[in-house]
């Protein structure tokens, strides 16, 4: 709880920063065209996120892989996308890492793995985005313009590596971010591991699922995976996995969304 003297400070530095980083109206209807997920419309969280944002962008260092820039459209749009999973938890959930670097295009990345019998194996993955502990976070500018788009799918890149670096915050990814008071670990856990065993089996079956099959990689993914459908297309999730929804209402503090 902060204390009248800490709570002026703070509401003095947001403001400060709010006035560094004002985002102007043409630029907040265009990103809201864009992304219609954003919107809010008719929820106290509509005019919250818009401020949410200008505070991450003051918060937050951005860099670019050329021959992509940082305009001000690029930015915008990565911010307020990352600022949906923690308008009612609060900025301070992402205070453990300040790099975001935008790559014009999916990345290739040289990986290492050895295995059971200490035999090492070296391979080629192709990356929209990743989030390591402590930053930074990488993400394919590509896909962050599409997710307009690809919200049909229940897909946002954005939205996903934010789930990671909320589920790292403890220091592991492992699907189990630090949870509120309300949720019990277990109660989280049970639920987690049930809902991501049934899905994975109905992948290996072949199956079609409304959720990505990347989720079936592991607990962590399937977390990552179901939140990005929570926020831009909760019907996916609801369809199939009504549990975990309503799980993720819990730890996002979001009221079901029609």
């Amino acid at each position: 709880m902060l204390s009248s003297l800490q709570h002026w400070l703070q509401e003095r530095r947001e403001a400060a920063a709010l006035r560094r980083r004002p985002i102007p109206d043409d630029l907040w209807k265009r990103t809201l065209v864009r992304y219609p997920f954003l919107k809010l419309e008719g929820t106290p969280g509509a005019p919250a996120l818009r401020r949410m944002t200008s505070l991450f962008l003051d918060r937050k260092e951005f860099s670019a892989v050329p021959p992509l820039r940082l305009t001000n459209d690029v930015v915008v749009a990565v911010a307020a996308q990352a600022c949906l999973p923690v308008l009612q938890l609060g900025l301070a959930r992402y205070d453990g890492f300040v790099g975001i670097v935008l790559q014009p295009d999916l990345v290739k990345v040289r990986r290492e793995h050895l295995d059971d019998d200490g035999v090492l194996h070296e391979y080629d993955e192709v990356l929209s985005g990743e989030a390591v502990q402590g930053g930074p976070v990488m993400l394919s500018w590509r896909d962050v313009r599409g997710s307009g788009r690809s919200a049909a799918e229940g897909y946002n890149v954005v939205i996903h590596e934010f789930a990671h670096v909320l589920d790292m915050a403890d220091g592991i990814a492992d699907g189990v971010p630090p949870l509120p008071p309300d949720i019990g670990r277990d109660e989280w856990t049970a639920t987690l591991h049930d809902e991501y065993e049934r899905f994975a089996a109905r992948v290996d079956a072949g199956e079609e699922t409304a959720l990505d099959p990347y989720a079936a990689h592991a607990p962590e993914e399937f977390f990552a995976v179901a939140s990005e459908a929570f926020f831009v297309n909760p019907g996916l999730l609801r369809s199939e996995h009504p549990a975990f929804e309503a799980l993720l209402q819990r730890f996002y503090r979001r009221e079901p969304v029609a």
